[in-house]
């Protein structure tokens, strides 16, 4: 990096989440700026920082404000600084779980999200980065560019969109959109790491692990590493009002993911087809709750019996992720501005890196993936899902299913 960026503030909204701890600590191990506030709702200090990440937000370049930003006056202290304005804005703060009310994502991400935004525009600050989600784009079957179809199939997604419209009315800021896949990396809670879980949980009961639909339904992704490196870069390279997709070049499918979580628990896997997974979307909501009680059952055995008794983890994946959408995305656009890809592909190291971490933490249980200490299923949980068929083995769902 020029030398000339070391002189930068840098307001980091979000930045006790996934994408901010990591965003922060990039800029802290590379010297990128002599100012990074970071604004959140939680604190360091209870948002279960791993020692890399600690160490970063101790620095003295970093500045931590406690702040409500739905709330205007709380947003308005978080922009408020004694040493001259801000020179970058970077918005990861919203709303991130699934399956939440309309009010609450109302709130949490466009409102949250236009304070932010009106905010920037009257500080006057060089470059305002919106981090939205590439789940705005219709499920189709080749890969989705910057201006293609918009058709968000989830509900934060929707949000999410009505914020990009709503920015094309800040004429005064200088404003760039990101669209990130799916995200993963050290400090991943709701991305990957469900599937991790769900795969340790898997080995922990001996069983073979099932999923809806197929090993060709798209789940593109970006490690976190190449995304906190992307939003730096546009920065500096991002054009006013355009919109930039993060996708790596490993075209990531539920397959290759699948693939790679058998090969690092030594588990069986296998997909239940277009067929049965369609005759499950007749009661998708009972199946979808039988799935997840099915995985909280042995997670919590292995919590107790490893002494875990406060994590931010579980195995838990909301309704909407249980489709059969795709998440294809051509994340080349960047690339024409300088950028490149470090992590080409998600390969089994990176997930076990997540593994790793979060057992050193203390916030997983060990025993999941211990080959001496295995989980025996209460009797009841050996009767399949019923499709809605007749009931006899080749029309019941096998109560393996996890997702989308």
């Amino acid at each position: 990096m020029a030398s000339s960026m070391i002189g930068n503030q840098v307001l980091v909204l979000g930045g006790t989440g996934f994408i901010g701890r990591n965003l922060v600590d990039y800029l802290v191990r590379n010297s990128l700026a002599k100012k990074i506030r970071v604004v959140d709702k939680v604190p360091p200090q209870m948002a279960w920082l791993n020692p890399r990440h600690s160490e970063s937000f101790a620095s003295p370049a970093v500045e931590f404000c406690h702040a409500n930003l739905i709330n205007k006056a709380s947003a308005e202290k978080a922009f408020s600084n004694d040493s001259g304005e801000f020179d970058f804005v970077i918005n990861l703060a919203a709303e991130t779980k699934y399956g939440q009310s309309e009010p609450v994502y109302k709130e949490g991400i466009f409102r949250l999200s236009m304070n932010c935004a009106e905010l920037a525009a009257k500080h006057k600050v060089k470059k305002y980065i919106e981090v939205s989600t590439a789940q705005v784009y219709s499920h189709e079957k080749k890969p989705s560019r910057e201006d293609s179809k918009s058709e968000p199939w989830t509900n934060l997604a929707r949000h999410k969109l009505e914020v990009e419209h709503a920015l094309e009315n800040f004429t005064d800021l200088n404003y760039v959109i990101v669209r990130p896949t799916i995200v993963y990396g050290l400090g991943d809670r709701n991305g990957l790491t469900p599937r991790l879980i769900i795969g340790a949980i898997y080995k922990y009961m001996k069983q073979k692990m099932q999923m809806l639909w197929t090993k060709d339904l798209k789940m593109n992704t970006v490690h976190v590493d190449d995304a906190v490196r992307a939003l730096w870069h546009l920065c500096f390279h991002g054009n006013r009002g355009q919109v930039y997709n993060l996708c790596d070049k490993g075209d990531t499918s539920q397959g290759l993911i699948s693939s790679l979580i058998s090969e690092l628990f030594d588990i069986n896997y296998d997909f239940l087809g277009s067929v049965f997974s369609n005759l499950a979307r007749v009661r998708m909501t009972d199946i979808v709750d039988d799935i997840n009680e099915k995985h909280v059952r042995p997670w919590s055995d292995a919590c107790q019996r490893d002494k875990i008794t406060n994590t931010p983890l579980n195995p838990f994946i909301d309704q909407e992720l249980l489709y059969n959408k795709h998440l294809y995305v051509d994340g080349s656009k960047i690339e024409s501005l300088g950028f490149t890809y470090q992590v080409p592909r998600l390969e089994v190291s990176s997930l076990k890196s997540i593994l790793d971490d979060y057992i050193g933490l203390g916030l997983m249980p060990s025993s999941l993936v211990s080959n001496e200490v295995f989980y025996t299923p209460p009797e009841h949980d050996e009767a399949g899902i019923d499709a809605g068929g007749d009931g006899d083995a080749s029309s019941d769902l096998a109560e393996d299913t996890t997702s989308s």
